[in-house]
């Protein structure tokens, strides 16, 4: 019973960090308009560029370093039969 119970909240929680496309980009024209721009203006729209541009060297950067993306080097084993 507590496993239904933990897939809930585990469920729960990873749904609300989501954001959809829309909310991303409210939240971004609300960052815009806190900094003095104003709606249909090319500051306006160059603010707006700015913060994806930004979100997308972040994404860009975060994928260069994996730290589980070591080089394999591959040695041969030798097996040599045993004298008789």
């Amino acid at each position: 019973m507590w496993h239904k119970a933990a897939m809930v909240v585990v469920l729960a929680a990873t749904c609300a960090g989501c954001m959809t496309a829309e909310d991303r980009r409210a939240a971004d024209e609300a960052k815009c308009r806190s900094y003095g721009f104003v709606r249909k203006n090319d500051a306006f729209a160059e603010c707006l560029q700015r913060i994806d541009l930004a979100r997308r060297v972040e994404l860009r950067s975060e994928s260069v370093f994996d730290p589980w993306d070591r080089p394999v080097i591959y040695r041969p084993v030798i097996i040599r039969p045993r004298p008789m």
